[in-house]
Parts: C-alpha cells; sequence; structure tokens
C-alpha cells in the first residue's frame, strides 16, 4: 500500500460493484488497512466517519469475495 495509490470512497465501489453503499461499507468498515476520517460524536452532534480505502486493498478484498463463492 503506498500513500500515492488510489483512494477510493464508498459511493465509487458501489458503483463499480453494482452494490448498494451500505454493502460496501460493511465489507470493508472493520478492515484495518482502511482509512478512517470522521470525529465523534458529542452530546449534540452524532458522529461522521469517512473511509478511504486503498486500490490494493480494493482488488485484494474482490479476490476474497470471489474465492468465497466459488466455494
Amino acid at each position: 500500500m503506498s500513500a500515492l495509490e488510489h483512494h477510493f470512497s464508498i459511493p465509487e465501489i458501489a458503483q463499480l460493484w453494482n452494490l448498494s453503499p451500505g454493502a460496501v461499507r460493511n465489507i470493508f468498515r472493520d478492515r484495518g488497512d482502511v482509512i478512517h476520517l470522521g470525529n465523534g460524536e458529542t452530546r449534540k452532534k452524532r458522529g461522521y466517519l469517512t473511509l478511504r480505502i486503498p486500490e490494493s486493498v480494493v482488488v485484494r478484498v474482490h479476490d476474497e469475495l470471489k474465492k468465497r463463492r466459488v466455494r
């Protein structure tokens, strides 16, 4: 993974994979190699979380999902 490689947003991957943004978010949410940006929740405002997924991670997860489907 390189800081200069393309980092995808959730909507970009959802469009490429023809999935809902929620489904894509669930796939990538707990991965350690995804960049999590956002602010925490306070008593007056809810927290927001933005995910940026490096291209190498997108390719790796796609391969994992393809292998799981074949079995």
